[in-house]
């Protein structure tokens, strides 16, 4: 006989989190409001309800803990992009991200400050962030492309810098960037 929730249809219980997650969920936001630097592993630790042995069970170091924190981000701001099936998958590529930069809680970009924070180009956090900023020029070398734009590397990099200016502005000036001229600017770019 099979329990009310195998049926199909029935709710099923999520699990929580586990260990790891509940790490990576208290130390992402921490990370991204008071930097790197300014958070320890104890305060993760003791905000995140875990012990210390399994704490470095999962993260021997902070710095695994960060590249692993900068690898959440990437695949946080992927699962932000829209369906690339669309006539115009780099503009709306663009806009999306726009978009998640007016967000009010939107305070930049994840990898901007990695890389300002850890400056040095060797340093493992730094080359998580930058390894992910290749990975979204890529991407948008793919859009360009399937948008049927005629000199796509080119206005693939466009894009991208235009983007990067718009997480720098949100980072600088919160709500007051002028994200409307970026809008603007993008529709010329590759509207």
């Amino acid at each position: 006989m099979s329990s009310d929730s195998a049926r199909a249809g029935a709710p099923v219980a999520e699990l929580p989190p586990s260990a790891r997650e509940r790490i990576l969920n208290t130390a992402g936001p921490l990370f991204y409001r008071e930097g790197f630097r300014a958070i320890g592993v104890d305060r993760v630790i003791a905000e995140a309800g875990v012990a210390k042995a399994t704490f470095y069970k999962h993260f021997p170091s902070k710095d695994d803990l960060i590249v692993a924190w900068v690898r959440r981000a990437e695949a946080l701001t992927a699962a932000a992009a829209p369906p690339d099936d669309g006539p115009r998958p780099l503009l709306a590529y663009a806009e999306a991200m726009i978009g998640v930069a007016a967000e009010e809680s939107c305070l930049g970009c994840t990898f901007q400050v990695t890389a300002a924070e850890f400056s040095d180009p060797g340093h493992p956090a730094h080359v998580a962030a930058a390894e992910a900023k290749w990975r979204v020029l890529g991407e948008l070398e793919r859009l360009a492309r399937a948008q049927g734009e005629a000199a796509p590397r080119q206005t693939a990099e466009a894009v991208f810098l235009l983007i990067e200016g718009v997480w720098a502005a949100v980072r600088m000036f919160g709500a007051e960037a002028p994200l409307d001229a970026a809008r603007l600017a993008l529709r010329k770019i590759a509207g």
